[in-house]
């Protein structure tokens, strides 16, 4: 079968097209014909030499997956041949990863695609759709008629929360570089969006909530805290989700006496019952075209060291060109 893989990490120069074995589905694994993969900025990290744990070689990069069951392990329970399905949580934690024609993936971190979305969809969804459910209502816990202020809410996981929280029956504001940013983030839901280059982000929160913000969620790898902490309200709610490395000034003082919270997490380290919560919801909202994942560029899976490259160019550098999620087409 065709894969994009590597055998060594570094640049994504060192990401190879080429053929390797096809995996054959083994006790509670499902083989499946990946029909769509999206690009995250965890799979660069790993091609490039995080070492988090570790990997098999060759490796197969990807997270995240849309296909269909051509064949199931002998212990298989949830799915049968012909069924599609979505996923992510591949790619992670010693397993091989999806960007391939066929992958054989535990049974556990399937789920059965709605008939209303399209493979696209469903793989633009997965990692970032997951992360976001996690973390506004696993960890913050969001109530309707709250206020939720996102970083970045035209990038991958900045639209998926502005659009649950909507879902959800909350109030979001988001902050943007441009206005074609702006444009996509009123389409999206966005009840006030602030363009972060040209107006004053704590002067326009405080005109839009008085109270505060009570879920604030960051996207960057280094945080504003004080902007951060300014904007919160009383028992206000923090979620973070980037910044391995990071180490910024922290406002005690002012955090702690307004009582808030501050939440950091993982989405791969969640189990596979917390994911598959999280996925029952989404597939409700995609059934009802609640949530719409913004698709910014799409590639041919032969192309996967060009897509790494745009991927690695805007988490790491800022380079403004990626408007939500890659998109390879095996």
């Amino acid at each position: 079968m065709k894969a994009a893989y590597i055998e060594q990490t570094g640049p994504p120069e060192n990401i190879i097209y080429g053929d390797l074995p096809q995996p054959e589905p083994a006790g509670r694994q499902v083989l499946v014909r990946m029909k769509a993969v999206a690009v995250n900025p965890i799979d660069t990290y790993l091609r490039n030499g995080a070492n988090y744990w570790e990997m098999p070689m060759p490796f197969i990069i990807g997270c995240d997956l849309a296909g269909e069951v051509v064949e199931c392990g002998s212990e298989v329970t949830r799915f049968k041949k012909g069924d599609r399905v979505w996923g992510s949580n591949q790619g992670l934690l010693g397993r091989q990863g999806t960007f391939a024609e066929y992958c054989a993936i535990d049974e556990d971190w399937l789920y059965p695609t709605p008939d209303r979305a399209t493979d696209e969809t469903a793989a633009a969804c997965a990692l970032v759709g997951i992360t976001s459910h996690l973390g506004l209502f696993g960890r913050a816990q969001l109530q309707a008629g709250e206020t939720v202020f996102v970083q970045g809410g035209s990038g991958g996981v900045g639209s998926m929360v502005l659009q649950m929280a909507k879902a959800a029956g909350a109030r979001v504001v988001t902050t943007v570089g441009n206005d074609e940013k702006a444009k996509l983030c009123r389409d999206l839901g966005a009840d006030h969006v602030i363009n972060y280059r040209t107006e004053d982000v704590v002067k326009e929160v405080e005109a839009f909530s008085a109270s505060g913000i009570d879920v604030v969620w960051e996207t960057v790898r280094e945080p504003n805290f004080d902007t951060l902490t300014a904007i919160l309200a009383e028992r206000g709610r923090l979620v973070l989700m980037a910044g391995r490395d990071a180490r910024p000034e922290f406002p005690v003082g002012p955090f702690y006496v307004k009582g808030c919270s501050l939440h950091g997490f993982v989405m791969f380290k969640a189990s596979a019952d917390e994911q598959r919560e999280c996925a029952t919801q989404i597939n409700e909202w995609l059934n009802a075209e609640s949530l719409q994942p913004r698709i910014s560029h799409r590639f041919g899976l032969c192309d996967a060291a060009a897509a790494h490259k745009l991927q690695e160019d805007n988490t790491l550098h800022q380079a403004g060109t990626l408007s939500g999620k890659i998109i390879l087409k095996p």
